[in-house]
């Protein structure tokens, strides 16, 4: 069967996000981790600016929930989130780095039941939490040590949840400037606080002046097809599909990565590795059933067949963190409301 031009979207944004944990791994073996990621925003960051300056968008903050946003976004969606994930890459293989942040969705409504109002958590999204959490300790146990894959799997199961946190917080704000421009600030903001804590970083030291040129490409890879193009990507496609298909991104990429890291790395997959992450996918369904249900459950004949209530999107009935909208008073569940397009795309 022949993809249409958003099924070809779909696999490109997954295979750009996919193979950037590969990149990682070539990047790690010159740069040190942190430097690494603060590089990597520095070109993106140069490209986002570039875009709002040709389309014009309004980029200066008026508001002092302006500023939040940027500093949310920038320091926890970009600055946080890449300092873990790029340290924590360097202690394990691209493939298991993409399997432990797919956890994100399965550890943003816990998140969200402690700091967002009306918010509820059923049974089933509480044994997606464990079935999940079961999951990463199947994948980080076998051949580990405190300063081998346990401690690289705790440092990305740290830069998952710092993510979960930023979007929980950023769905709080009421920013007034355009998607683009926020995401341009924050890659700035991120940047710059990765060189700072490369800086003060004592192992974040540069070996060599001249990178070679695997690095090189790697990084601009990184900046330029996984960042400033895998974002285009996604609110390309957040547009056109919605958040709740477009979620389903998160669990290709770790597929995506487990391949490219095998054809051109030669890393092993694991029988543990796969199990992990089935368990972590059977997680996610669990968190997800009733959003599952009501986008699957039409197609198949079953399930809901009412169209969205105008009060499930726009009239502040409803909390999107990550993608995922939390309904107040009535359902937890994923939608397709256009609130989705103020949260960060979780690329890596």
């Amino acid at each position: 069967m022949i993809l249409n031009r958003t099924g070809v979207l779909f696999v490109a944004l997954a295979f750009a996000w996919g193979s950037a944990f590969s990149a990682i791994e070539i990047g790690l073996t010159t740069l040190p981790p942190i430097l690494f990621a603060a590089l990597r925003f520095d070109i993106a960051a140069v490209l986002f600016a570039g875009l709002v300056v040709v389309r014009e968008l309004e980029w200066r903050p008026e508001t002092k929930t302006d500023w939040l946003a940027i500093a949310v976004s920038g320091g926890l969606l970009v600055g946080g989130h890449f300092a873990f994930l790029f340290l924590g890459q360097s202690y394990v293989s691209s493939a298991v780095s993409a399997i432990v942040l797919s956890l994100t969705p399965i550890v943003t409504p816990p998140l969200a039941l402690l700091l967002l109002p009306n918010q509820r958590l059923r049974a089933p999204a509480v044994a997606g939490l464990l079935v999940g959490l079961v999951g990463i300790v199947v994948i980080a146990v076998p051949g580990g040590s405190l300063d081998g894959q346990i401690l690289g799997v705790a440092l990305l199961f740290i830069a998952a949840t710092v993510f979960a946190l930023g979007s929980v917080l950023f769905e709080r704000l009421e920013e007034t400037l355009p998607t683009i421009s926020v995401q341009a600030w924050a890659m700035v903001v991120g940047a710059g606080l990765l060189h700072g804590l490369s800086a003060f970083h004592p192992g974040e030291r540069l070996a060599t002046v001249a990178l070679p040129s695997a690095t090189l490409s790697a990084l601009l890879y990184l900046g330029v097809v996984s960042t400033a193009g895998g974002f285009l990507a996604y609110f390309v496609l957040l547009e056109r599909v919605g958040a709740t298909e477009l979620s389903l991104v998160n669990y290709a990429t770790p597929v995506i990565a487990a391949l490219v890291g095998w054809a051109l790395l030669g890393e092993a997959i694991t029988a543990t590795t796969v199990l992990g992450f089935a368990l972590i996918v059977t997680g996610f369904g669990l968190c997800k059933l009733e959003a599952l249900w009501r986008v699957g459950g039409p197609l198949v004949g079953y399930g809901p067949q009412r169209p969205l209530l105008a009060g499930d999107d726009d009239n502040g009935s409803s909390i999107v963190v990550d993608g995922n909208a939390y309904l107040r008073d009535r359902e937890l569940g994923l939608s397709e409301s256009d609130h989705s397009t103020r949260v960060a795309p979780h690329g890596d």
